[in-house]
């Protein structure tokens, strides 16, 4: 079981030293069980265990209770606890997700990111109302919940909702904001977030309602792009994503391998769409620097390196390309 939310954040802030040999060290409190050494150079996901979530919830709560150390941790906790519910088939009325590119890691992954870029902005003088920053968190809780089918949704997987997920998210989050008793305003305000996460979404038509609300908004949309690009296994997964595609009738896509070879231009256009974002993605280098002492993007430095492993291996293994997508066994899960 995962422990409350509100535990988190009294655990100490971890101090970073970097040696001579370049090794670096995070040093805290006996009790904080996560402080270890890490190779600087370490890939991002190195540093949280990303496939657990009670670890990622631990680093997202530290951060925030830096940046608010009086934050109220019982509603952005219940809906942490809920959503993993859902993607757990534990939720009534609802089956466990069955995207294997669109599931819960790819949620955690986007909350993480979410509050670097808060932390990244705060360093840079952009402080955010805890009410901001709360909503904002919720909102990237719930951005994918529109893969997830209803117990009477026999048919196919929730793959099938990839282009109208969005909404089905929004509709998902009006249902419980409405039985959990939300304000109206904090429903208004996580349906313009969540909006900021489809790709063809005109940014500055979304109805904000503060330049803080726009930040939030920006930084989601951004959350979700580089979480799931710097994903240590973005490569093995997106074999699961051409499927997701497939069934979810995403046109421009001939093949499994015909969408590998498109991914680098997805980057290009990743790169463009992070501008129409307001460029929240500049805070992130500043929240590894001080967070972590490595004076890098390291979100930006992973997606690139996957860029580049996958550029190398569609020039020289074309035909074999699954052999050198060996991370985790997804592949063998394919069958490939």
């Amino acid at each position: 079981m995962l422990k409350p939310m509100a535990q988190y954040f009294l655990t100490p802030i971890v101090k970073t030293l970097v040696a001579d040999n370049g090794t670096l060290f995070r040093e805290a409190d006996p009790v904080n069980s996560l402080a270890k050494c890490e190779s600087v150079m370490a890939r991002y996901e190195d540093l949280i265990f990303m496939a657990e979530p009670q670890a990622v919830v631990e680093e997202v709560c530290r951060i925030v209770g830096v940046l608010h150390p009086q934050f109220d941790f019982t509603t952005l906790d219940r809906v942490f606890q809920d959503v993993l519910k859902l993607f757990r088939g534990e939720y009534p009325g609802y089956q466990q997700c069955n995207t294997w590119y669109h599931d819960l890691k790819h949620t955690t992954a986007c909350l993480l990111a979410m509050a670097r870029l808060m932390h990244g902005a705060w360093l840079n003088g952009l402080t955010l109302p805890e009410r901001d920053m709360a909503l904002g968190l919720i909102a990237a809780l719930f951005h994918d919940t529109g893969y997830i089918q209803s117990d009477a949704d026999v048919g196919g997987t929730g793959a099938k909702y990839t282009l109208v997920h969005v909404d089905r998210s929004v509709a998902f989050m009006e249902q419980y904001f409405a039985q959990a008793g939300f304000p109206s305003l904090d429903l208004d305000y996580c349906r313009c977030c969540v909006h900021c996460t489809g790709l063809n979404v005109k940014i500055n038509e979304i109805p904000f309602k503060s330049a803080h609300h726009q930040a939030v908004g920006c930084m989601l949309g951004t959350a979700d792009l580089l979480g799931q690009m710097a994903d240590r296994t973005y490569l093995e997964r997106l074999p699961f994503l051409y499927r997701e595609f497939q069934e979810g009738k995403v046109p421009g896509f001939e093949s499994e391998l015909d969408l590998l070879k498109k991914t680098p231009a997805f980057w290009e256009f990743t790169q463009s769409r992070l501008v129409d974002l307001r460029n929240m993605d500049r805070y992130m280098r500043d929240h590894f620097r001080v967070w972590w002492g490595l004076d890098q993007d390291l979100n930006r430095k992973t997606i690139e390196e996957n860029i580049a492993y996958l550029k190398f291996v569609l020039e020289n293994h074309g035909s074999d390309y699954h052999k050198y997508l060996p991370r985790v066994g997804l592949m063998e899960i394919l069958g490939a």
